[in-house]
């Protein structure tokens, strides 16, 4: 039987980046034992007030149909908290809630790029990027970084990919994987040209609230940005609710509404009982929150500690995020076959960067998803890897 086009363009490299996890996973289900730093998905517990509002929720009897925007109040509540964070004046109006923050993107892109449309899109990207893009028929063009920059985009690089096709431009700050944030002077020179070049600004923030140096900016809050950026954001990373689906979009009240249509069509809503947690999570000062951001830290620090004087190895630190890049070139291996071996022999499932583009070829993407004793054994198992490597060359 015959599928349609859109299932070719929703496969390649994004897909078969996970092959190694579902590997690590089967072993794991064998008895192996191996270290799964392969995925994002926090180790902690959503924090208790959070369960508990859902749990009332649901005994109170909000099992039905939802307002398809989300709940005014969530939205309220997302609107304020983005006003406290970034100073941009928005209302509920210009919120429309979504099953995460993959949901969120897939429909901000097909709400504004045509077939043909070009968007620009800075390395190392999500795995999902290029098929969410690759869905609505635009093509991804790809602005390369250095590692020796942090992997941070340069907005002259940015500017020498724009062309008449060119409808909109994606940055991920902090970034997965790198965990590189922008500073304030790259966002205005991407601001400028955003608004000289009549582009939208699809800014993913899902780990803004996992800087630990500088502050976090978001760029709908600089001058002629705001009616030209969708602002994204969850719960996900910052209060351990991944398998909750919960994320959002902040831009014009035109959006908005082409956001809701969609949501009409296509979702209809998300469970209440689900947005009346989200709401506990965004208005409650919860400590749970505090110390699962201390903890990242602390974990960052310990890989780039623990691997930064280790022969064959050299890790990037990163300015947020809940992932360490980690340079493996001078092993002789590249990413893939280190990962690939690194598990086979050691037991510790992590992503190879080629994944995420070229920018990140010869690199690991190390999760920070495991407790600090089990972190420290995995860089313990990599490091003893890595001058095994060396040693045979």
């Amino acid at each position: 039987m015959r599928f349609s086009v859109l299932t070719q363009r929703i496969t390649g490299v994004g897909v078969a980046a996970w092959q190694i996890h579902d590997r690590a996973l089967a072993m794991r289900e064998q008895g192996m034992d191996v270290l799964l730093l392969s995925v994002g998905d926090p180790d902690f517990d959503t924090p208790r007030a959070i369960v508990d509002a859902a749990v009332g929720s649901l005994r109170a009897g909000d099992t039905h149909y939802s307002d398809i925007r989300g709940l005014h109040t969530l939205r309220a509540s997302i609107a304020r908290r983005h006003r406290l964070r970034c100073g941009q004046p928005v209302g509920a109006e210009q919120v429309v809630v979504l099953p995460g923050a993959q949901c969120a993107v897939y429909a901000v892109a097909q709400c504004l790029l045509d077939p043909g449309d070009e968007v620009i899109v800075a390395e190392p990207m999500y795995v999902t990027y290029e098929a969410v893009f690759g869905a609505c028929g635009a093509k991804v063009v790809p602005v390369a970084v250095r590692p020796e920059n942090g992997f941070r985009a340069e907005p002259a690089d940015v500017a020498r990919l724009v062309t008449p096709r060119t409808r909109a431009m994606l940055l991920n700050s902090p970034n997965n994987p790198s965990g590189a944030s922008l500073p304030m002077s790259t966002w205005q020179a991407l601001a400028r040209l955003c608004i000289e070049d009549d582009l939208w600004l699809i800014s993913d923030e899902v780990y803004s609230d996992l800087v630990y140096e500088g502050e976090h900016i978001s760029p709908a809050s600089l001058p002629g940005m705001a009616e030209r950026t969708a602002t994204i954001n969850s719960l996900s990373k910052s209060h351990a609710m991944t398998g909750w689906r919960i994320g959002w979009v902040v831009g014009p009240e035109s959006l908005a509404e082409h956001l809701a249509n969609l949501s009409l069509c296509m979702l209809f809503g998300l469970p209440d009982f689900v947005q009346r947690a989200a709401q506990v999570a965004l208005e409650r000062d919860l400590p749970e929150v505090a110390h699962m951001h201390e903890e990242y830290r602390q974990r960052r620090d310990l890989v780039c500690t623990m691997l930064d004087d280790c022969p064959g190895l050299k890790p990037v630190r990163p300015d947020g995020g809940m992932f360490v890049m980690v340079d493996v070139r001078q092993t002789g291996l590249d990413a893939q076959a280190f990962a690939e071996r690194l598990l086979d022999d050691y037991g510790v499932s992590v992503l190879a960067g080629e994944a995420f583009g070229p920018s990140a070829a010869g690199h690991i993407r190390i999760g920070l998803v495991v407790d600090q004793v089990k972190l420290a054994e995995a860089c313990r198992r990599i490091a003893l890897y890595a001058a095994e490597l060396i040693r045979c060359t």
